[in-house]
C-alpha cells in the first residue's frame, strides 16, 4: 500500500517534459527526465577531440548537450560568483560509475552555441541572428573581465564582441577567441558543444545563400576545432553528416557518428526498455502496442528506437484523454520541404517507388553519408538518402555489394506514413486546381462513360496513390477531382434516400441537374464490370435520388465508378 501512494504521488508530481530542453529546469522542476547521463562517460572514455553526432530532428539532441554542459561546466555568473551544479546530477546514472569520472564534474569552461535559430529568408539576417546567438555567449560569460587575465586589447575586443560592434570577420572567428579568454580565466581547456550546426545550410539551401551561408559556417568551425590550443573536445550535432570538404576541410580529429555508428546508438531517442518505463510510471502499459506501431521503427547502429518527442506528446495527451488517438506529433515544416520535393518532382519511376514505401514495401538503395545540401537533387540516390538520414525512412537490412553499402529502406510508423500522405494530398490538391477540368465535367453530362474513365485513369497514372486506402482513398481522389469546377456543387455521403451516395454533382439551380456516383474498388481487373452493377443497382434499390427529387430535381444522371489500382471504370 506504502509502495503505491508513493507511486500515485510521483504521478501526480511529475511533469510530462513537452518542449522543454533545459536539464536543469527539468531536473529543478522534477519532470520526468529519461536518464541519458551515461553518454558523458563515453564521451570520457572515447576521447575524441571533436565529436559529430547527427540524429534527426526532436530525438533529444539539445537537451543532451545542455546535460553536458551543467556536468562539466565551471559555471560563474556576471558577478564571478560559481554556480553549483553538481544536484543535478543526484540519483542518475553518471553518479555510479565511480569519482574516475565525477572527479570532471564542474571542472571546465564550455562554450553552448546553438544555430537553431537562424532560419532567416536572407542571408543578411540570418547571418545576424548568428550573430546575435554568438554575442549572447560572449555575455553569459562576461564575468571574464572582472579578472585581470586579458590583456587590454583582449578586454576591449570581448566588449566589442558582446555588444554587436565587432567586424564580421571578427564573429567568424569568434568562438576561438572565445575559447583562448576562458581558457586563460580558468586556467583549463575550453569544451565546445554547437548544437544543430546544419540549420542555417539546410535554411540557406531552401532560402537561395547556400554559398554565403557555408562560407561563414566554415570560418567558425575551422578557426575553434582545427588545431586550437584551447580545446578540451567538441561535441557538434545535427540532423545531416555533411562531407569534410564542405565545413570540415583538414580537420582530421573529427570523429562521426551518425544513424548507422554503433556508437552512441542509445543515446538519442528512447529505447524500449525506455518507453514501457515511461508507459508504466504513468499507469498507461496497455498503450504498449499502440505506442510501438505509431512511434517505432528506428534504428540506430544495432538498438531499436523511439521517436522521443512523439512519446512524450503522446503520454501527456493519454493522461488528459485515455481514449484519443495517436496523432503525427513529429513534423519539422524544413525537412518537409524535401518530402515535398520529392512529390512534386517524381517522375513514373519515383512514384511507383513512393507507393511501394506507403504501401509497406522497402527500396534498395546505397548509403552516402557525407551528402551536402546543394547536392541533394544531383542524384535519386542523394535525396533517398536524405530522407534516411533525417528521419522520414529507416533502414530494415544492410550489405555490402562491390564495396557499396546497400540498404533496404522503408518507412518507420504510422506517424512517418502519414506524414507522406499528407503532403500527397496537399499536392494532389494543388495539382488539380491547375488542371483543366471542363473535358471530365462534360463527359458526365454527356454520359460519355468511356471518355469519363480515360481521363480519370490518366489522373490516377499521373499522381500517387497509397492502396491501403482503399474505396476512402479513391473516393478522396475523385471528389478533389470534381470539386470547384465552377458549374456543380459537390457533396460526398450526404443522407438521402435509404442511404449513403458516396457523391452528388448539383447545379446551383434545380432548373439546371443533378449526378449521383457509386464508388466500388473490385480487387480484380476482371471484376470490375461486376462492381459497377452492384453500384447501379445499390442506387436503385437505396433509392439514392429521392432526396434530389424532393428538392425539385428532375434532370438526374446516376453512374456507378470502380476502380482497381490505376484504372477506372464508368458504367451509366
Amino acid at each position: 500500500m506504502e509502495t503505491l501512494l508513493k507511486r500515485v504521488g510521483d504521478f501526480l508530481k511529475k511533469t510530462v517534459p513537452v518542449g522543454f530542453e533545459d536539464f536543469k529546469r527539468i531536473q529543478d522542476e522534477d519532470m520526468y527526465f529519461v536518464d541519458k547521463s551515461l553518454m558523458i562517460k563515453d564521451l570520457l572514455d572515447y576521447k575524441g577531440s571533436v565529436n559529430l553526432y547527427t540524429r534527426p530532428r526532436r530525438f533529444g539532441k539539445t537537451l543532451n548537450l545542455s546535460m553536458i554542459r551543467r556536468f562539466f561546466e565551471q559555471e560563474i555568473d556576471a558577478y564571478g560568483e560559481e554556480i553549483e551544479n553538481g544536484y543535478l546530477f543526484d540519483g542518475l546514472k553518471i553518479t555510479e560509475c565511480g569519482e574516475e569520472y565525477m572527479a570532471h564534474q564542474g571542472q571546465y569552461p564550455v562554450i553552448n552555441l546553438s544555430l537553431k535559430a537562424a532560419k532567416q529568408p536572407t542571408y543578411e539576417m540570418a547571418v545576424t541572428s548568428l550573430v546575435d546567438e554568438i554575442a549572447k555567449e560572449f555575455k553569459r560569460h562576461r564575468y571574464v573581465l572582472l579578472g585581470e587575465e586579458l590583456t587590454e586589447s583582449d578586454h576591449e575586443r570581448f566588449s566589442d564582441m558582446m555588444n554587436y560592434k565587432a567586424e564580421m570577420l571578427e564573429y567568424a572567428k569568434a568562438l576561438e577567441f572565445l575559447s583562448a579568454c576562458l581558457t586563460q580565466y580558468h586556467g583549463r581547456k575550453t569544451i565546445i558543444l554547437i548544437d544543430e550546426y546544419d540549420v542555417p545550410l539546410e535554411n540557406a539551401h531552401f532560402s537561395g545563400f547556400y554559398n554565403e551561408m557555408i562560407g561563414f559556417i566554415r570560418s567558425l568551425f575551422e578557426s575553434v576545432l582545427k588545431t586550437n590550443i584551447n580545446l578540451e573536445f567538441a561535441v557538434i550535432t545535427g540532423c545531416l553528416r555533411i562531407s569534410r570538404e564542405s565545413i570540415f576541410t583538414g580537420l582530421n580529429n573529427l570523429e562521426m557518428h551518425s544513424i548507422v555508428s554503433p556508437w552512441y546508438a542509445d543515446a538519442f531517442g528512447f529505447t524500449e526498455d525506455e518507453v514501457k518505463e515511461m508507459l508504466s510510471f504513468y499507469n498507461l502499459d496497455d498503450k504498449f502496442d499502440e505506442v510501438k506501431n505509431w512511434y517505432d521503427g528506428y534504428r540506430f547502429g544495432e538498438i531499436d528506437i523511439y521517436n522521443p518527442w512523439s512519446i512524450i506528446n503522446y503520454v501527456k495527451m493519454a493522461l488528459a484523454d485515455r481514449e484519443a488517438f495517436p496523432k503525427p506529433y513529429w513534423s519539422n515544416t524544413s525537412s518537409n520541404s524535401i518530402i515535398k520535393e520529392l512529390v512534386e518532382n517524381a517522375d513514373s519511376e519515383v512514384r511507383q517507388e513512393i507507393e511501394n514505401l506507403i504501401a509497406g514495401g522497402t527500396l534498395k538503395k546505397p548509403v552516402h553519408e557525407d551528402i551536402t545540401y546543394d547536392s541533394i537533387h544531383e542524384s535519386q540516390d542523394n535525396l533517398w538518402n536524405f530522407l534516411y538520414f533525417t528521419g522520414y525512412l529507416k533502414a530494415s537490412k544492410g550489405s555490402f555489394e562491390d564495396d557499396t553499402q546497400y540498404v533496404e529502406l522503408m518507412i518507420p510508423n504510422r506517424e512517418v506514413r502519414s506524414i507522406y500522405k499528407r503532403t500527397i494530398l496537399a499536392w494532389f490538391d494543388k495539382k488539380v486546381k491547375n488542371l483543366e477540368r471542363t473535358e471530365l465535367i462534360q463527359a458526365l453530362e454527356d454520359e460519355d462513360c468511356e471518355l469519363f474513365e480515360r481521363l480519370v485513369s490518366e489522373q490516377l497514372l499521373d499522381t500517387i496513390s497509397f492502396f491501403d486506402y482503399a474505396e476512402n482513398y479513391y473516393h478522396g481522389f475523385l471528389a478533389g477531382l470534381l470539386k470547384g469546377t465552377g458549374k456543380y456543387l459537390v457533396t460526398s455521403n450526404r443522407e438521402s434516400g435509404t442511404g449513403r451516395p458516396d457523391l452528388i454533382l448539383r447545379t446551383p439551380s434545380v432548373r439546371g441537374g443533378a449526378i449521383i456516383l457509386e464508388l466500388k474498388v473490385s480487387d480484380t481487373f476482371q471484376g470490375m464490370e461486376q462492381e459497377c452493377q452492384k453500384a447501379l443497382k445499390q442506387i436503385e434499390e437505396a433509392d439514392y435520388e429521392a432526396g434530389l427529387r424532393a428538392e425539385g430535381y428532375s434532370d438526374i444522371k446516376k453512374y456507378g465508378v470502380c476502380f482497381y489500382r490505376k484504372e477506372c471504370m464508368v458504367r451509366k
